[in-house]
């Protein structure tokens, strides 16, 4: 699946990835290819995208047609 992480001032990451881990307000969750349409309020913690990661400040998650679109308030 493709996924992408933005900020408000820069993409911070566009690429395939098999597994993305994401920190949801209600606890962690993970996203597979091939995963039901979702939208989601994220916190602040750390986001992996296959061997990647990133401390988040917190944003939303849309997740459709094997794409998944972090839109994240900040990251470190």
């Amino acid at each position: 699946m493709f996924v992408e992480i933005i900020t408000p001032d820069r993409k911070v990451f566009s690429a395939e990835a098999s597994v993305v881990t994401l920190p949801g307000v209600n606890g962690s969750f993970q996203i597979l290819n091939d995963h039901a349409a979702l939208v989601s309020t994220l916190k602040k913690g750390l986001l992996t995208a296959d061997k990647e990661s990133f401390e988040i400040e917190g944003g939303v998650v849309e997740v459709l047609n094997n794409k998944v679109l972090i839109l994240a308030e900040g990251v470190n």
